[in-house]
Formats: C-alpha cells, sequence, structure tokens
C-alpha cells in the first residue's frame, strides 16, 4: 500500500510541476525554426522537414499506452483531419518508441484515418523536448517550417485555440 502512495504521490507531483513549467517540456519555441525530423510512415513513406514544406503542419507525439493521447485522437480524427485534410495540410502522428505492429493495433483501436510515423528511438520527440518530456504533444508548423503552436496535453480550449490557429494560417496567401 506505501508503494501505491508513494507512486500515486510522485505522479501528482510531476503532473504539477510539469503544468507549472513555463517551457511545458519543450526547448523549442514558438517563432522558431522545427528542428530537424526525419522518420517513416507505417507505410514506409520518408518524412523530413523538407517533406513538408508548403503544408500547414500538426506533428502530434502519441503513443499507445498514454490515455491523454488516447482522449485526444478522435478529436484530432474529427475536428482537423477531417476539416483541413483537403487543404494545403498534413497532420502526421508520431508514435514515440513502439515498433510497428504494436502502433498498427493501436491505430486500429482508436480508429483514425490520418498519417501515423514511428520515431522509434525517440530521437524526433528528443528534438522538440526538455529530457524526460511526457508525451500528448501537437506541434504545428506554417509552410516555411516555422513554430507557431505548441500544445502540451489535452485540454479543450487550447485545442480549439489550435484549430483556430491552423485555419488562420491556411487563409493566409
Amino acid at each position: 500500500m506505501k508503494n501505491i502512495i508513494f507512486i500515486a504521490t510522485l505522479f501528482i507531483t510531476q503532473f504539477i510541476i510539469a503544468q507549472n513549467d513555463p517551457t511545458r517540456g519543450y526547448k523549442v519555441k514558438v517563432g522558431e525554426q522545427a528542428p530537424q525530423i526525419s522518420f517513416s510512415l507505417l507505410d514506409g513513406t520518408p518524412i523530413t522537414n523538407e517533406t513538408l514544406k508548403d503544408k500547414v503542419v500538426v506533428l502530434q507525439f502519441t503513443a499507445s499506452w498514454c490515455s491523454v493521447c488516447r482522449k485526444e485522437m478522435p478529436h484530432l480524427e474529427k475536428e482537423v483531419w477531417q476539416r483541413f485534410k483537403n487543404d494545403d495540410f498534413i497532420l502526421i502522428g508520431i508514435d514515440l518508441k513502439e515498433e510497428p505492429e504494436k502502433v498498427k493495433r493501436f491505430i486500429d483501436q482508436m480508429n483514425v484515418s490520418y498519417p501515423i510515423g514511428l520515431d522509434i528511438d525517440g530521437t524526433n520527440f528528443d528534438n522538440f523536448t526538455l529530457p524526460n518530456a511526457g508525451v500528448t504533444r501537437n506541434i504545428v508548423l506554417d509552410k516555411k517550417g516555422k513554430i507557431i503552436f505548441l500544445s502540451r496535453l489535452y485540454e479543450e480550449k487550447e485545442f480549439k485555440q489550435m484549430i483556430q490557429i491552423i485555419d488562420l494560417e491556411l487563409k493566409k496567401t
């Protein structure tokens, strides 16, 4: 019982610290160019900063074991992907440190249709975040690869703000 209380206390403490951290676990900032990314989608398609140019991009870091990710993904599918997928837009879920077969099962369970990439060793995640940062992150890039929005966890108000930013960015010429 003491172990359970200790683990719960540790989790709650880390959550509170993360919520009060102004960086929210990011080492990048809005207004900066996105760091180098390089990964493949589940179908083998390679993705780099170059392949994302001329599109508004949402990079969603996720994992099958993440309950907040599971809560957010249906909203990303319905409110973001289905709304913007026919524009100069791409939403890519990037699964963190899991093998392709596990990721395929996860995606089937979540019933999402947006592309999913693999960050098997966590390099891409580490390019954006501080050490030991938690998953459930959305990074929005403009058509030139500049970071225009960063989110952490799933909060409805922040999620709606992200949608507004995507919409405004897509209306720019």
